[in-house]
């Protein structure tokens, strides 16, 4: 399974839209939704035009829990909605199956129409979470706040969104902004089993295998730029950990 990113720049971004919307206008609106808003592919494709349509935000259900979160539509995608559900009954679904249909759009159509799209210019790192994904890391270019994104997908911490996202984390930010309940599950989680110490000991352990294997002489030049990367990142990382008051 490929992994699924974030369409980037914005030339990539208005060619996609660009494809689906020849493909037909169903797929441009709910792409235009779904990186508008931040909401689940899934959650789109049930939505009725009632649900949606003269609405300036959304409440959803996430996670088994069924945790509530409000996504913001903004007003550019609340005027694409609006033109494209005018004709509509309240009672239809904003995103249709095959023409003449009823039904909502399957997730498994959606899906083949992305990674069609994506194959014609060449992206294959295309999926369901595509647009979700494409959202998120533009919000966070915008305002470096990865808090809200993690509070908004209901994730256990700002290290699982900057993975989903594709970014590199901010150690600082993370460090300095977390909440006491976090600090605490993780004084847990690293005491669960001596996780804490055996994962730093693997640590300390590969890096006495480098240092001890330094000086081989079959060590090529690719080995010590790897090193030598490895060790920038922890100065970085350790400055910033003796720093973080």
């Amino acid at each position: 399974m490929n992994w699924v990113a974030p369409i980037k720049d914005d030339e990539t971004l208005t060619k996609f839209k660009e494809i689906l919307r020849n493909y037909d206008d169903k797929y441009y609106i709910m792409f235009e939704i779904g990186v508008g808003t931040g909401l689940q592919l899934q959650d789109i494709l049930k939505f009725k035009v009632k649900d949606i349509a003269g609405k300036n935000s959304i409440t959803v259900s996430i996670g088994t829990k069924n945790i509530k979160r409000t996504f913001n539509i903004p007003k550019n995608v609340q005027k694409i909605i609006k033109e494209y559900t005018k004709d509509k009954n309240p009672d239809d679904y904003v995103i249709t199956g095959y023409s003449g249909s009823s039904q909502p759009l399957s997730r498994e159509q959606a899906y083949r129409i992305f990674k069609s799209a994506g194959k014609s210019i060449g992206i294959n790192s295309i999926g369901a979470q595509t647009m979700r994904k494409t959202f998120a890391w533009h919000y966070y270019k915008e305002t470096g706040d990865i808090y809200y994104l993690q509070n908004l997908f209901n994730h256990a911490s700002p290290s699982i969104t900057y993975r989903y996202i594709g970014e590199k984390p901010n150690v600082q930010v993370v460090l300095k902004k977390m909440t006491p309940e976090e600090n605490e599950r993780s004084r847990y989680l690293l005491y669960l089993d001596g996780s804490g110490k055996k994962r730093l000991n693997a640590i300390i352990s590969e890096l006495e295998n480098i240092r001890d294997n330094f000086d081989d002489p079959s060590n090529n030049d690719a080995f010590y730029g790897k090193v030598d990367c490895l060790l920038s990142e922890l100065d970085e990382l350790m400055n910033i950990y003796k720093n973080t008051k």
